[in-house]
């Protein structure tokens, strides 16, 4: 099953909340790094915790970075590390959240760091 991903860019995908499964669609689909913008329990237990969607990506090969963020409520920091992880992380980057919205949002703020 194809993961549901936008191109924001060549090199930056969103896409709504990811399974550990969809790790695997995602190494088929060329992506490099796994980016997650969503707290861990903001979905109730039904969602998957970052650590294990984690150890699905370290195990297929890919980067993995969790930088949670409230949307709405981003801090310069937090912005920060977004340029910083988009520097770092190989590209093409996967990034996720609950809609794909607040990754696009993190991503387009990021792009404002000099």
């Amino acid at each position: 099953m194809a993961i549901s991903a936008r191109a924001i860019t060549p090199a930056f995908f969103v896409a709504p909340q990811l399974s550990p499964q969809d790790v695997v669609e995602a190494v088929a689909q060329g992506f490099k790094s796994i980016l997650n913008n969503r707290p861990d329990h903001e979905g109730g237990a039904e969602q998957p915790l970052s650590s294990t969607i984690e150890a699905a990506a370290q195990a297929a090969g890919l980067a993995y970075m969790h930088l949670p963020v409230v949307s709405g409520a981003y801090t310069a920091e937090q912005v920060q590390a977004m340029h910083k992880a988009l520097q770092e992380l190989p590209a093409p980057v996967l990034a996720f959240c609950r809609s794909g919205m607040r990754a696009g949002q993190m991503f387009e703020l990021a792009q404002t760091v000099r």
